[in-house]
C-alpha cells in the first residue's frame, strides 16, 4: 500500500509540475505580446486602412530637388556658406525658401538660391549706380524701341561669364598692406593682405552689406558686400566690424578694422565672387 501511495504521489507531482510549466509559458507569451509596440492603423474616408508607421517626414522643399535655381543642403553646410557660394544674401535665401530659423537648416532640405522670377530686379544698369548714405539706388537703363541692352537682363547662373575688363565696377584695394598669399582656386580663394591690428579695411566698391557675423568657419569676423547681380566681395578675420546688414556703403568707406579672428596672424582675407564662384581679385583691383 505504501509503495502504491508513493507511486500515485509521484504521478500527481509530475502532472502538477507539467501544468505549472505550461501555465508559466502562457504567462510569458502573453507578457511578450503586451509589451510589443502597436502599429497605428488609421482608416481614410474611403474605408481603406493606412499604416501610419510607413509615413516619413520629408525635408522642407524636397519637391524642388534637382531643379535649376535650387540647392540641396549637405552635411556641414551653413546658410552663410550656401549664400556666399551662390552669390546671394543669406537673408534673401531664407526669405525665398521660407526658412523660419536661418541658424537651423537640415541635410536634405532644398533651398531656393536664385530669386523668384517676379522678384528679379535689375541691379546693374548702363549708367553708373548712384549711392548715398541712406540707400543704394541704381537706375535702370531707359526702354527703347530696339532690342533691350544686354545689361538690362537679370544675371542668372547660366549667364555668359564676365571678364575683369567687362566689369563696370570701379574697384579699390581693401587694405594697404603687403600681399601675403595670392589667389589659388584650391588652396586660397582670395588674397591675404598683411597689416597691423586695427588697420582700416575698406569697401572695394559701392555696394550693400548682406552679411555681418562670425558664422562661417575659417573666416572669423566676416563682412560680405553685394555690388550687383553678379559680384560679391568678402572681408574676413576682422577685429572690429563697423557696418550693419542692409547698410549701403561707398567705395573706399571704412567697414572694419583688421584683425586675426580665426586666423594664425593679423591679416585681411579678401575675396571677389562672380555669381558665387571665387575669382582672382588681382585681375579686378587696380595696379599699385
Amino acid at each position: 500500500m505504501i509503495g502504491g501511495d508513493m507511486t500515485g504521489l509521484k504521478r500527481w507531482l509530475g502532472l502538477s509540475l507539467a501544468s505549472t510549466c505550461v501555465l508559466l509559458g502562457l504567462v510569458a507569451c502573453s507578457s511578450k505580446s503586451i509589451n510589443r509596440a502597436p502599429v497605428e492603423v488609421r482608416v481614410t474616408g474611403g474605408g481603406t486602412p493606412v499604416d501610419n508607421s510607413a509615413l516619413v517626414k520629408q525635408p522642407q522643399g524636397f519637391e524642388n530637388a534637382g531643379k535649376p535655381g535650387y540647392y540641396t543642403v549637405r552635411p556641414g553646410d551653413t546658410l552663410t556658406r550656401i549664400a556666399l557660394e551662390n552669390g546671394q544674401s543669406p537673408r534673401d535665401i531664407a526669405a525665398w525658401s521660407k526658412v523660419e530659423n536661418p541658424n537651423r537648416i537640415e541635410v536634405g532640405q532644398v533651398l531656393r538660391v536664385l530669386p523668384p522670377v517676379n522678384q528679379e530686379v535689375v541691379v546693374q544698369a548702363v549708367t553708373k549706380p548712384v549711392v548715398n548714405a541712406g540707400s543704394l539706388t541704381q537706375p535702370v537703363a531707359p526702354a527703347s524701341s530696339t532690342a533691350p541692352a544686354e545689361s538690362s537682363v537679370p544675371a542668372t547662373a547660366n549667364s555668359k561669364p564676365t571678364t575683369a575688363t567687362d566689369s563696370e565696377i570701379n574697384w579699390v584695394w581693401p587694405a594697404n598692406g603687403t600681399v601675403l598669399a595670392g589667389f589659388d582656386e584650391v588652396k586660397n580663394k582670395g588674397l591675404d593682405i598683411g597689416g597691423a591690428a586695427g588697420d582700416p579695411v575698406l569697401a572695394a566698391a559701392d555696394g550693400r552689406v548682406v552679411y555681418v557675423g562670425a558664422g562661417l568657419r575659417g573666416y572669423g569676423n566676416l563682412i560680405i558686400l553685394k555690388h550687383d547681380n553678379v559680384y560679391l566681395t568678402a572681408y574676413a578675420h576682422n577685429q572690429t566690424l563697423l557696418v550693419k546688414e542692409d547698410q549701403a556703403v561707398l567705395k573706399g568707406q571704412r567697414i572694419a578694422q583688421m584683425g586675426s579672428s580665426d586666423a594664425d596672424r593679423v591679416k585681411l582675407h579678401f575675396e571677389v565672387r562672380r555669381q558665387g564662384k571665387p575669382v582672382d581679385p588681382a585681375k579686378y583691383l587696380p595696379a599699385r
